[in-house]
């Protein structure tokens, strides 16, 4: 069972995180198949990305979607993956080249130096004319070099749009999407944060070290060990020192919140004209989900009425399969 562990450092303003989805990453994968495997590694690229936004949204108090996307210029143009409050998470790809089975990150998506990662937060209850928040930041040091690890591109984005201090480490293969993050929080007086103990009694050279002592530790996780122990063995291993106090964990899962009706919204987008002209060239739409495979049709009839009444759940009596 995919699985989400979250814990503190006692006395010290650092918190840790350690997800691995395994059954819920493989259901991924099993639909994508439908509509023809990505290359190894995309979908590995796409397991970091899973991994590393449920980290982020599990980290925040915020009702709606958290989107992490990396918009490219080489054969992949675009990756993202999304993660509900819910911790319910999907995500996908568009490959429009060949991307070699030894590609890098840079090969697949920064290939002339334009890349970027966007970090979207998307409220469930978003007011008319609100728009969400995004924060931006290029695949790219800041001596322009490409980063060679999406893992190196979420720390680079958390140092520069949350000022928060962050080591965090992904693996993904074809059985497994896993990751670790630590994260220094910010101390807002002595003793505020919950659960921190006699943080805010430290020098801030004493905060700092600790910081830096338990992110090294953590570094030296390998991709091999992420992907073959479970939970408690990598914590145990890592962090056997330091007096940890754990939660009860919490249960990632896949969920598409693809619909007919968002799929009829989509259509109407179109207009009648731009519809009519498809459905005359293929005698029925087809519509796949580019997240979980979901095939909606929709004929002459379906459209009419979706027209006609302005709305897509008056074309709800086609098939999905």
């Amino acid at each position: 069972m995919s699985e989400l562990h979250k814990f503190l450092f006692e006395g010290l303003p650092v918190r840790g995180m350690l997800v691995r989805l395994d059954d819920s990453w493989r259901d991924v994968l099993k639909r994508r198949e439908t509509q023809g495997a990505f290359p190894a590694p995309v979908r590995h690229l796409l397991g970091e990305m899973a991994a590393a936004a449920v980290l982020m949204q599990s980290n925040i108090k915020f009702k709606g979607s958290l989107i992490l996307q990396a918009m490219g210029d080489g054969p992949v143009k675009l990756a993202v993956a999304e993660v509900g409050s819910d911790l319910k998470f999907r995500c996908t790809a568009k490959v429009v080249g060949e991307v070699q089975e030894t590609a890098t990150l840079p090969a697949m998506l920064n290939a002339h130096g334009h890349g970027r990662c966007a970090i979207t937060l998307d409220p469930q209850d978003r007011l008319p004319g609100q728009q969400p928040y995004q924060g931006v930041v290029p695949l790219s040091d800041a001596n322009g070099e490409p980063l060679q690890q999406v893992s190196k591109v979420i720390e680079q984005y958390m140092r520069q749009s949350e000022q928060l201090d962050t080591c965090l480490v992904l693996a993904a293969n074809d059985e497994l999407a896993a990751g670790l993050l630590i994260q220094r929080l910010p101390l807002e007086g002595k003793g505020n944060l919950e659960g921190q103990g006699k943080a805010g009694e430290k020098s801030a050279e004493e905060l700092a070290d600790a910081f830096n002592r338990i992110s090294m530790l953590a570094s030296t996780l390998t991709r091999e060990e992420l992907l073959t122990l479970d939970a408690d063995t990598v914590l145990r291993r890592l962090f056997w020192e330091e007096d940890m106090r754990r939660f009860e964990p919490l249960v990632p899962s896949f969920a598409c919140s693809c619909s007919r009706e968002r799929v009829g919204g989509m259509l109407q987008g179109l207009g009648r004209a731009e519809v009519d002209e498809a459905l005359e060239q293929m005698g029925q739409l087809e519509i796949d989900c580019d997240f979980c495979g979901a095939r909606y049709h929709f004929d002459a009839v379906d459209v009419g009425a979706l027209f006609a009444t302005g709305t897509a759940k008056e074309a709800d009596k086609g098939t999905l399969q």
